[in-house]
């Protein structure tokens, strides 16, 4: 798959004004040389979140939300990467370089989504002219607007009907066979998958239909549900159904509910419920966690209140774990007997389903109750016990408030912590503490500090040093991270604050960078070269300190003569070098 060049991404980036882009969406109120809003990323009554004109750069300093104008488009708007690239190329008069259009490019897979598409028409076409099809939707309380907002069909009865159809030469019917639309028997006769059934078209994130989910009509017929297999356009892990037409029907996605079956999503939305989703067919993945987390703060799960549904219901919480970031939260709602979310809406409607998520279940209460359910906490056993359980799962939350009161949570049940600040972690940072050398490493430290925050105020400044770095083999903490951000602004001459710091997204620096980002510094812009010059004189001066130092402690050890001809030829060109810096 082909990448967008570096270089693409920065100069459309430098062009986009971030402001504007950002203003569309979010009243921003302009406070010295930049602007601030209630951040549209979480709830807050105080504003938080800021745009920067001249770094073209967004931070909210409550939920750490923060990026370039393509991340904004992607978070807010709900775009995908090539989307929000093309969205804004868009706004400024470029394009997109053409082999960089990645699926669009493929001439194969746009032929399998037309003959999904095509599929998905004929279906329609079909619903039209079934009585027996339109009778059952009927009786479910499936309005026309419904119908059509999810392009509901039928597949008629019999094993040619779509292969007549659409299957008009054999490169067709290979294409659909790859699309999942056809079944193959022993002596290879290809015929139609889906039969007899309301058909479900699954969309992906732009819309496109890319695979169905068909439901029996009499209810003694089985399976209840057919889904299409694993093909190249779908990956049922990584699909919700019904999450394009929840993003159709609201602007900002407050809450997802998660449901089971494609018609518990479609009754919801028939009473008013227009923020239901289902899996296809499978327990919620990791891909689903983010996939909802990133459309919505606040995640329902409604499952059956049976063994099963509590299964399920678990899988979800392993899933969701990893991704609990402050701000988002997670619920779980479980059914009467007997009941599904299409019947419970139809007998209480709207009303009655908000009051029932109102009552759901909070994670946290869930994985504690789940984890103690055999567990007698009136004992230490039974407190060791819960303890070793709910470890290794609190690990797996993200650093924050969350995790804090989770663990919290579990000193209060055991009395036991949650190791989060056991020896191990403290011991480098208390070893670093003892070896420094008295009154030098405060210093140096906010030297490079300070020579980094000035690169990620005007990324340009590393553009005055020319290679090769003399710092670069100064012993010293973080000279390596502003050796390697100077070298990323040499190959990218055109990188702008967010993308410099948007490229240590997945190392560990990448937190500090974002902090030092977002900060405003002291002092006139026209001074930050001079400012920023200044510090890398100092670095170089330690780094020919360093070696000097090198050198004498070999003269001390073994006499002048210790030293060979070139390294004592490199002493008083070092120390001359010393007096000029």
């Amino acid at each position: 798959m082909a990448r967008i060049p570096d270089a693409f991404i920065d100069d459309l980036l430098a062009r986009s004004d971030i402001v504007e882009l950002i203003g569309a969406r979010v009243p921003l109120k302009r406070q010295g040389k930049e602007y601030s809003a209630r951040c549209p990323f979480h709830d807050e009554r105080s504003p938080s979140f800021t745009v920067s004109p001249t770094k073209q750069f967004y931070h909210c300093f409550g939920c750490g939300a923060h990026g370039t104008a393509i991340s904004f488009l992607m978070n807010y708007d709900r775009l995908e990467f090539l989307d929000a690239v093309e969205e804004l190329a868009k706004r400024v008069g470029m394009e997109v370089p053409r082999d960089t259009q990645q699926r669009n490019a493929n001439p194969d897979l746009q032929d399998l989504y037309a003959a999904v598409e095509a599929a998905s028409a004929f279906f329609r076409k079909q619903l039209a002219g079934s009585a027996k099809a339109q009778a059952y939707l009927d009786r479910r309380d499936v309005s026309e607007v419904v119908r059509e907002q999810f392009a509901i069909g039928y597949a008629p009865d019999g094993f040619n009907g779509l292969r007549d159809a659409l299957g008009t030469d054999p490169r067709r019917i290979a294409l659909l066979e790859r699309a999942g639309l056809f079944s193959k028997n022993d002596s290879g006769r290809v015929y139609d998958k889906f039969r007899d059934r309301i058909m479900f078209p699954i969309l992906d994130r732009r819309g496109r239909t890319i695979a169905f989910g068909g439901r029996v009509i009499e209810k003694d017929d089985s399976p209840k549900y057919l889904n299409s297999p694993e093909t190249a356009l779908f990956h049922k892990g990584r699909e919700l159904y019904g999450l394009w037409q929840v993003r159709q029907a609201r602007s900002k996605i407050e809450r997802l509910v998660v449901v089971e079956g494609y018609m518990d999503v479609v009754a919801l939305f028939q009473h008013g419920v227009d923020y239901a989703v289902a899996t296809l067919g499978t327990a919620t993945t990791p891909d689903h966690a983010e996939l909802l987390f990133r459309n919505a703060p606040d995640v329902y799960f409604c499952f059956d209140g049976d063994r099963a549904g509590r299964g399920a219901a678990w899988k979800a919480v392993e899933s969701v774990l990893p991704r609990m970031k402050d701000g988002r939260q997670a619920f779980f709602l479980f059914l009467p007997d007997g009941e599904d979310p299409d019947s419970l809406v139809r007998a209480e409607g709207q009303a009655g389903f908000d009051a029932r998520l109102q009552q759901a279940t909070p994670l946290s209460q869930f994985l504690f109750d789940s984890l103690s359910s055999d567990v007698n906490l009136s004992t230490l056993e039974g407190k060791g016990r819960l303890a070793e359980r709910a470890r290794p799962l609190l690990a797996q939350i993200p650093d924050g408030a969350f995790a804090d009161l989770m663990k919290q949570r579990l000193t209060e049940l055991t009395g036991v912590g949650a190791r989060a600040s056991s020896p191990e972690t403290h011991v480098p940072t208390q070893r670093a503490h003892a070896t420094r050398p008295t009154g030098t490493a405060a210093p140096k430290r906010s030297l490079v500090r300070g020579a980094i925050a000035l690169l990620l105020q005007r990324p340009a400044l590393a553009l005055e040093l020319a290679p090769p770095l003399r710092f670069a083999a100064l012993r010293q903490p973080g000279i390596p991270l502003l050796v390697e951000l100077v070298e990323l602004v040499h190959g990218r001459p055109d990188i702008g604050v967010g993308s410099l710091v948007d490229h240590f997204a997945d190392r560990e620096e990448h937190a500090a960078l974002q902090k030092l980002a977002s900060q405003t510094l002291p002092g006139e812009d026209a001074a930050w070269g001079t400012e920023f010059i200044d510090a890398i004189t100092q670095l170089e001066r330690q780094t020919v300190q360093q070696r000097v130092d090198e050198l004498h402690e070999h003269v001390r050890q073994g006499g002048f003569g210790a030293l060979s001809p070139a390294e004592k030829a490199e002493l008083v060109a070092l120390q001359a070098s010393l007096r000029k810096l």
